[in-house]
């Protein structure tokens, strides 16, 4: 497990230096400049957390079929991305769901958007000190992430899991302000996403990110409580782009045979073999980006 840990943390760190090395120069810059997608073109696809490369491997593969290379670029946290993607850094990215991106279209005006559904993946609550929800006491410390759409979700779950009564008109992304009754008098620590699993052994509990539970070794079967809405689209995961190149024929072309690249027998397998069903393939069937 920890050299599983060691080798992801250094693939994103070399990743991350190639962004920094190249800037935007090899994006969507290399796109354009293909014409079609019969010609070499590069596609810049950012994602957060080493477990996605894993996610869309039989996609990049696929996709040198069509003479398309897709280079995974690390983020370390889900602020950047989408700014890289705003800033012609990348050419599509691969991190989010429904609700972060609508907030961060609210927060900072990008013109991004959907341009195809990925998967959902569930948001459990895990624990090195106890083995279930009921055992949670008085006083105990529960971690969930810092920014709001994640915030909101883990909030969601723990009112799923019986610890809190939200209020019902609080809608998707409620807050620690939407919480109207303790049903355990919890002590709710807001963290940043990446850092609650190696916090684990210092809280009684945490809700943790699907992605960084892999990257950090958790398996479903040891969460105290498992997310079951799963059916719920703004919840599910997508890849975005650039509004402006979705005018451009030729880039939405090749998008398109992104998005039909990830959405495959082969991601599946990934998804069941290797992943134990964590993740699971969600609005396979909306064709995002049909001419």
């Amino acid at each position: 497990m920890n050299f599983k840990k060691l080798l992801t943390l250094a693939i994103a760190a070399a990743l991350t230096l190639t962004l920094a090395a190249c800037g935007g120069s090899g994006g969507s810059g290399d796109s354009g400049s293909s014409g079609s997608a019969a010609e070499p073109v590069t596609i810049k696809l950012g994602v957060v957390g080493g477990i996605y490369e894993d996610l869309w491997t039989p996609a990049q593969e696929a996709l040198k079929a069509e003479n398309i290379n897709l280079e995974f670029v690390q983020f370390s946290d889900y602020v950047t991305p989408n700014n890289a993607l705003a800033n012609n850094e990348i050419d599509l990215n691969a991190f989010q769901h429904r609700i972060y991106l609508q907030s961060e279209l609210d927060s900072y005006g990008y013109e991004i958007e959907t341009v195809g559904n990925t998967f959902i993946i569930p948001l459990n609550i895990y624990s090195d000190k106890v083995s279930a929800v009921e055992e949670l006491k008085d006083g105990d410390v529960v971690a969930i992430p810092d920014d709001l759409t994640n915030g909101g979700r883990a909030l969601k779950v723990l009112e799923a899991a019986g610890l809190i009564t939200l209020d019902a008109s609080a809608g998707f992304s409620p807050t620690l302000d939407d919480i109207t009754a303790y049903n355990t008098a919890i002590e709710i620590e807001e963290l940043k996403a990446n850092v609650i699993p190696s916090i684990l052994p210092d809280v009684a509990a945490a809700v943790v990110n699907g992605n960084y539970a892999l990257d950090f070794g958790l398996k479903t079967e040891e969460a105290i409580y498992k997310d079951s809405v799963l059916d719920v689209e703004e919840y599910w995961c997508l890849v975005a782009a650039r509004s402006a190149d979705l005018e451009d024929p030729a880039k939405k072309e090749i998008y398109h045979k992104v998005v039909q690249a990830f959405q495959s027998e082969g991601t599946e397998k990934v998804f069941s073999e290797d992943y134990g069903g964590y993740f699971i393939a969600v609005g396979w069937d909306q064709d995002l980006l049909a001419q």
